[in-house]
């Protein structure tokens, strides 16, 4: 995806609160080769990420039976035109307050994760997350850091419902969205140039009041309260993909 000339503000919430000191600065930089070869990330790389998740969340092992379905099949587990579903990926970017970066989705209207399907070229599953984040924001990978309780490996991986996109001869879908966490390397968050064709607008939501609580919940040192599910419990899928509540209009609308 093209980057747009045009620079776009990128609103704070307002009052947002900021509990306790600044995050401390990360000192684990983003690996040097996110590109590479006109090759997508390898079926045993996604399935090495995906089982270093689930050795963290073994609970969610049911949960990812599909994603899990795909990467014992022949199928391209990357490509969109594996269906019922295919892998895509997203970055979870927490500012220094504790914030979590949040994009307007132009067409859904909906608040997402920066993020989308992985292309050739990119290496890992983080590389293309990385990628995503950079085109549809204007961030660079060196305004970017690894979080040191994750690195490189996933804070969460989602399943969520597609709609059938009659225009694309898409049908109805799932993507199975493996999302990283990063934090930023600066002091304050840049001044962002947003992907003026898929993006309406920016915000950088605090994670206890709006971010999502499934993946916030396992931010590092944005812990939300617990929900009482039990452990081992299956858990509901979660419908929407990257999904908060609607942003109201931009002014990059």
């Amino acid at each position: 995806m093209s980057r747009p000339g045009a620079i776009a503000a990128c609103p704070t919430e307002a009052a947002a609160p900021r509990s306790g000191t600044p995050l401390p600065l990360s000192t684990h930089s983003l690996p040097s080769n996110l590109r590479g070869d006109r090759v997508p990330p390898s079926r045993a790389h996604i399935r090495a990420t995906v089982e270093a998740y689930l050795s963290r969340h073994a609970e969610e092992r049911d949960t990812l039976d599909g994603l899990l379905a795909v990467l014992d099949s022949t199928r391209e587990p990357s490509s969109r035109a594996t269906l019922p579903g295919h892998v895509t990926c997203s970055a979870v970017v927490i500012d220094r307050h504790r914030r979590v970066l949040h994009i307007s989705h132009r067409v859904t209207g909906l608040s997402l994760y920066p993020g989308g399907h992985i292309e050739a070229g990119d290496r890992t599953l983080l590389a293309a997350a990385v990628r995503e984040v950079c085109e549809e924001t204007g961030l660079r990978p060196g305004d970017l850091s690894l979080t040191p309780q994750f690195l490189d490996e996933p804070i969460d991986v989602d399943v969520h419902d597609i709609d059938a996109n009659p225009a694309k001869g898409e049908a109805v879908h799932q993507h199975f969205d493996i999302r990283f966490a990063f934090y930023l390397t600066a002091e304050q968050p840049p001044e962002l140039t947003l992907q003026d064709e898929e993006v309406a607008g920016a915000q950088w939501l605090h994670v206890r009041r709006r971010a999502l609580p499934h993946t916030a919940g396992k931010a590092p040192h944005c812990r939300a309260p617990r929900t009482g599910r039990a452990p081992g419990a299956r858990q509901r899928q979660r419908p929407d993909p990257r999904r908060s509540r609607p942003v109201p209009p931009s002014s990059t609308r």
